[in-house]
């Protein structure tokens, strides 16, 4: 989209895939998409502490992610790696707080991010769209009696910024990302507040002044993506 203002996000939808898990929707950034599934299972991880009865006193929430082999121009080899096992854990932080884990006890949700193209933003379209898979998950999980009240606290979603040519940019493609002076990963919750800033000097530095441009610029990109979110629960 070569029009696209630098305040602009790329064609943001988050639709429905018919899959077999509880959670499932391919969600498109611009040329990147993503599929997103959210798996129950009643059996969260043995750390997590138990009462008296050995019941789990709280739930958890996780997710993994990896890029397909087709997903790039050059094949993606198969199979974790560290990049991946780094995304894959701030898709989980980032999850983990959008939920009151305290009121979803016994159950352990899975979010399965599967980078089917890549553009530029996987990392963040993931979380944007695992909300989603997550927000399903958690309604069937209500419908079949396994939870009992809401855990969902609102939306969490996530976007890039970046410096390039001096200009502070929204929503990174690929052609942007490695021209970027300054990369940026942001994600928020629905009260506006931080859940993770992963910001990085690629190819020069940043100062203050710019650095809160960038986490606006951010922000303001983050409550329209989650209009989308609510859109397609």
């Amino acid at each position: 989209m070569a029009s696209r203002r630098r305040n602009q996000l790329r064609p943001t939808t988050i639709k429905p895939f018919k899959t077999n898990a509880p959670g499932s929707v391919v969600i498109a950034m611009g040329e990147t998409r993503v599929l997103c599934t959210a798996s129950i299972a009643a059996d969260p991880p043995r750390w997590i502490k138990r009462d008296e009865q050995g019941n789990p006193v709280h739930g958890w929430v996780s997710a993994e992610y990896a890029m397909l082999p087709g997903s790039t121009p050059d094949r993606k080899r198969r199979g974790t790696d560290g990049r991946s096992t780094e995304i894959q854990r701030l898709i989980g932080r980032v999850l983990r707080a959008a939920v009151d884990l305290d009121k979803m006890p016994g159950l352990a949700i899975t979010c399965d991010c599967d980078v089917l193209r890549a553009d530029g933003g996987t990392r963040t379209a993931a979380i944007t769209g695992a909300w989603v898979a997550l927000a399903q998950a958690v309604a069937h999980a209500r419908k079949q009696k396994l939870i009992t009240t809401q855990p969902l606290l609102g939306p969490v979603a996530a976007v890039s910024v970046g410096v390039i040519d001096g200009q502070a940019h929204l929503d990174l493609d690929y052609p942007l990302d490695v021209r970027a002076e300054v990369d940026m990963n942001v994600a928020m919750n629905h009260q506006g507040r931080f859940i993770e800033v992963q910001g990085t000097g690629e190819q020069g530095t940043f100062s203050r002044d710019e650095l809160d441009t960038l986490l606006d610029l951010a922000g303001k990109g983050i409550r329209k993506l989650m209009t989308i979110q609510r859109g397609a629960v």
